[in-house]
Parts: structure tokens; C-alpha cells; sequence
């Protein structure tokens, strides 16, 4: 199925966001630093001026509380903005303070001075800001603060985090391959979030980088009308220091707080997950290689955090699929990006899928497109594990789903989906393990589009070239492949294009390798069986 929409944005929010990125590059142009060397201080600023924001709307509230209370202001009172999830700002480290310093003044110093003020009296952001100001000349300060300053006081939490998102994005392009450690687009993590539905309870991510898993399933819960720091217990896992600051800035950007561990997640389990978390959404490094597997022996068998056994391959792939089934609890769910490769890989790994597949945990699984991310070209897989679902009537069943071919494209070298196309997909998901349809996301784009689709009445059917419900015998029929091109096929009058083809062209290939191996194993069979025959 395709579905191409038109590359539209909010102009105004795209005018001021390209604005601020340029003001910020100048201190890349002026200065010898690379892109993560400045994207911290840069990043500090904004958020900066958002807890600025926020601080002001609450101390004029208290304000107007004290005119009418025989018990005194409470203006200066920390605690009278924490209760409320707010950050207190002393006098110093206020974003008006700072832009208002007189020419000649030593600005990297006083920003430096205000992120320590701000650490001592909000813990939970202790060692956590940027304090690098004074690497920079104070003229181009100036110019930054002046135009982060026209971030719009009125706009709302939203607006804010998508300008903290677009900055985490375009430092993400600029530092390669490495800006995918820490960034995945926002659209493939609405998609993780709105099929995994995490309304409430402990969340994880093993390989947290900036935190926007968090963030997306903060706005889940807000956009369906909770409170998210009431209904979300978030659990982070990130072995660059670097980047767990940025995390923890970008929950305290959107109003949230959560215990963010710096681990290397293949041997440190500091929030002992085992059985322990109702969702894991990640987006693990592919294809990693040189994992010292003899410090995982006592964390492999069956309740364990490697419970189906070691992969001979020197790929990590499925110790992280292992460790996101492994810290769900007995009804938990999952959703991560993995590699394509994963899907079909065989020997040891296709071993490990097959245990996995055969414990129903695997929910659904989405091919997506080229150019979704801005550090990888090539598709992906969203996976899916449900380890609730073996009680229920989709136990024996996989939904593949094939989105190649829905996006919106941005640029010449990105795509993306809408929320439109998010909703569509994600209550494709919904319609066929029998939930209540949502259209909080997509609204009625969405709504039209699954009428166009499956009805008026919207039932689940099994779509050539969109979705197919395999069941766990059509799955092993398949070599244990969890690729949905596999399952799902062309749509009736639509053209194979060369990316299908190709796909199909080596499951097919791969299929025919696993039926030779399956041949020579009979042809031995027979041979030793027809000699103990003739000996006997």
C-alpha cells in the first residue's frame, strides 16, 4: 500500500526553530569545538529559558497567592515551585538576569555560575548541566541568549519540546553516524509508544540516549488526559556520560523526572530488571560487535536476563532482544528498532528467534522505510513482544505489517510519518487484537484512512502488500523469519519495485539454502538408516 503525504509544517514554529539553529552554529563557525562540544552549552540555553518560563508563570501565581494569606509569601520558597514540578531559579540564574548583563561582562562565567546555582537548589539535575560557557566569546553569548529569547514566553509545553527535539535532530545530522546513538526520530518513537499504549506503570529504556522514549510516553499519557509524572515510573540505562546529562535535561525540559543509570547494559543491570518493568521501548546499536559473552554466563538461562541462551555469532543483536523480553513483567510489552538483518539472521540466532517466537511473546512486526532516520539509510524493523498476549485469542498469530511505502518526505534525503499515518498504523494494530479504536492521534486523517481501508465498519483482514496475521505454523513454515516482506506481498496491481524485489528475491534465496540444508540432513538420514538396514 502507498500512502506518500504532502511535506507540510507549522511555518511559524519552523521559521523560529531554523532562526535559533543558525544563531547556535555560529559557535560551531566560530570556534575550533566539534558539534558535541557545543550541542550541550547550546542545548543548557534552551533549556534554560523554558524552566525561565515555567518559573515566572508559578511565582506570579504565588504572588497573587500572598496578597490574599495571612501566612506570608512563599515567592522565594523552593519548595512552593517543586511541589508543583517546577525548577526554582534564584535571582542570578533567571534567563532575563543573564540577558541583561552589561557589554564587557564576563557572560561564559555568569552562565557557568547560574547552572551550578540551578544544580544546588534542584537535585535532581546534580551534576547534570553544562558548565563549558567560557570556552565561548562572550559577544556570540550575547547573540545566543538574544535569540533564544525569542522563544515565545506563551508557548506552550509542547512547543518548547519540539524546539528542544528539532536542536537534538540537527545535532544528530551533524555528528554522522554517532547522532544516531542518541536521537531516533520522533515519528518512529509515537509509533513505538502508540502501539505498546503505556498508560500506566514502570518504564524502561537500556540504551536511553536523549530520553525522547520518555518523552513521547509522557505525551501519551498527557494527550489522554493524566498526569504523566503520576502515572510513569521512568528507568533509564546510558553508558556515554555525555549524553545521560542531555537525557536528564530533556526530562526536565518537559516537567519530568526519572532514575537515569550510566551502565553499559550487556553487564550492569542497575535497576535489576529482570521480570520487573510493564513496558521497554529502545533503540539498541546495531550489529555491535566484540561483547565479552564470558561476563554474561551467570546472567544466562531461564528467568535470567539472557534467558534463551547465547548467540555463536559475534553480534549483539539478540542479547538485546533478550534483555527487552527479559525485563517484562508477566504482562509487559515492547517496542524497539532493530536491524533488518535480525529478522532472518540464522545458525545460533535463528535458534534464539525461534524460542522467543514459540513463547508468544512476538506481537507485531513493522518494516519501515528508507531515510526514516537521519543516520541510517537503509529500512528497519519496529519489533513488538506482548508477553501477556499467550492468554488471549491472537496467542498463535504475528501481525506483519509492511510500511515501507507510507511516509511523508521531507527533504530529498528524509522522511517521516504523520500523525495521521501514525494513528492509521497504529490502530491497524489495535484492529486486530480486537481493542478499542483510538483516534486520539491522527484524529479523523486517521479514522478516514482505516474506513478507506478496512470498511465503514473496520474489521481486521489480511492485506497483500500492507498486513498479514501469520500464524505461528505459517511463521516456522518461513524458517522462523520474523520479515514481513515475506508474509505480506505486492498489492493486486501494483509493480514489484526494485526495493521489494530485492527482499523478496533473497527470502526466496534464503528459503531455497534452508531447504538444501534440509535435504542433505534427509539424504544423510536415509543413507545411515539404509546401511543399518543392510547390516542387519
Amino acid at each position: 500500500m502507498k500512502w506518500i503525504a504532502p511535506a507540510e509544517r507549522d511555518a511559524a514554529t519552523r521559521s523560529l526553530e531554523t532562526r535559533l539553529w543558525e544563531a547556535a552554529d555560529q559557535l560551531r563557525a566560530n570556534s575550533d569545538l566539534k558539534s558535541q562540544q557545543y550541542s550541550q552549552p547550546v542545548l543548557g540555553l534552551i533549556f534554560l529559558r523554558f524552566a525561565d518560563v515555567r518559573f515566572a508563570a508559578r511565582r506570579k501565581e504565588l504572588e497573587k497567592a500572598a496578597t490574599s494569606s495571612r501566612r506570608g509569601s512563599r515567592v522565594d520558597d523552593p519548595e512552593a515551585y517543586h511541589s508543583t514540578g517546577v525548577l526554582y531559579l534564584s535571582v542570578d540564574a533567571r534567563f532575563d538576569h543573564l540577558l541583561e548583563l552589561p557589554e564587557g561582562a564576563a557572560v561564559g562565567k555568569a552562565l557557568n555560575e547560574a547552572m551550578r546555582d540551578i544544580e544546588k537548589h534542584n537535585s535532581q539535575l546534580a551534576g547534570v548541566l553544562p558548565k563549558t560557557y567560557e570556552t565561548f566569546n562572550s559577544t556570540l553569548l550575547k547573540q545566543l541568549l538574544k535569540k533564544i529569547s525569542e522563544i515565545p514566553a506563551t508557548l506552550d509545553y509542547d512547543g518548547f519540546g519540539r524546539v528542544y527535539e528539532y536542536f537534538l535532530g540537527e545535532f544528530a545530522k551533524s555528528e554522522g553516524q554517532k547522532g544516531g546513538e542518541f536521537f531516533t526520530p520522533s515519528s518512529i518513537v509515537r509509533l513505538l509508544v502508540e502501539v505498546i499504549e503505556p498508560y500506566h506503570g514502570r518504564i524502561l529504556d537500556p540504551a536511553c540516549g536523549s530520553g525522547g522514549m520518555f518523552v513521547q510516553s509522557a505525551r501519551f499519557v498527557a494527550e489522554h488526559k493524566k498526569n504523566p509524572s503520576a502515572e510513569l515510573s521512568i528507568h533509564g540505562q546510558e553508558k556515554v556520560a555525555e549524553t545521560a546529562r542531555i537525557c536528564r535535561m530533556n526530562l526536565a525540559v518537559h516537567g519530568l523526572e526519572g532514575d537515569i543509570r550510566e551502565a553499559i547494559t550487556y553487564y550492569d543491570d542497575p535497576h535489576d530488571a529482570t521480570g520487573k518493568f510493564d513496558f521497554v521501548l529502545a533503540n539498541p546499536p546495531f550489529n555491535v560487535n566484540a561483547v565479552d559473552k564470558e561476563r554474561l554466563e551467570t546472567d544466562v538461562g531461564l528467568a535470567r536476563r539472557y534467558p534463551f541462551g547465547m548467540p555463536r555469532t559475534d553480534n549483539a543483536n539478540y542479547l538485546w532482544i533478550q534483555l527487552f523480553y527479559s525485563a517484562l513483567n508477566e504482562r509487559g510489552r515492547a517496542g524497539f528498532v532493530m536491524a533488518n538483518s535480525a529478522s532472518d539472521a540464522r545458525s545460533s540466532e535463528l535458534e534464539l528467534r525461534r524460542k522467543l517466537i514459540e513463547e508468544r511473546a512476538v506481537d507485531v512486526v513493522v518494516t519501515v522505510g528508507s531515510n526514516m532516520f537521519y543516520t541510517v539509510t537503509l529500512p528497519v524493523t519496529l519489533w513488538f513482544l506482548d508477553r501477556g498476549k499467550k492468554n488471549k485469542k491472537r496467542a498463535n498469530e504475528v501481525l506483519f505489517i509492511d510500511a515501507r511505502h507510507i511516509y511523508r518526505q521531507i527533504d530529498r534525503a528524509h522522511r517521516d510519518w504523520t500523525e495521521e499515518q501514525i494513528g492509521f498504523i497504529a490502530n491497524l494494530v489495535r484492529l486486530w487484537r480486537g481493542e478499542e479504536l483510538d483516534f486520539t492521534l491522527g484524529r479523523n486523517g486517521a479514522k478516514e484512512k482505516l474506513v478507506e481501508v478496512f470498511g465503514r465498519k473496520p474489521k481486521f483482514v489480511s492485506l497483500p502488500g500492507l498486513c498479514r496475521a501469520a500464524t505461528i505454523s505459517d511463521v516456522e513454515a518461513k524458517g522462523w523469519s520474523l520479515n514481513p516482506g515475506r508474509y505480506v506481498g505486492v498489492a493486486p496491481g501494483e509493480e514489484m519495485e526494485d526495493e521489494d524485489f530485492r527482499e523478496r528475491f533473497t527470502a526466496l534465496r534464503e528459503e531455497f539454502q534452508a531447504l538444501l540444508v534440509q535435504a542433505h540432513d534427509l539424504e544423510r538420514l536415509i543413507e545411515e538408516n539404509s546401511a543399518k538396514v543392510l547390516q542387519g
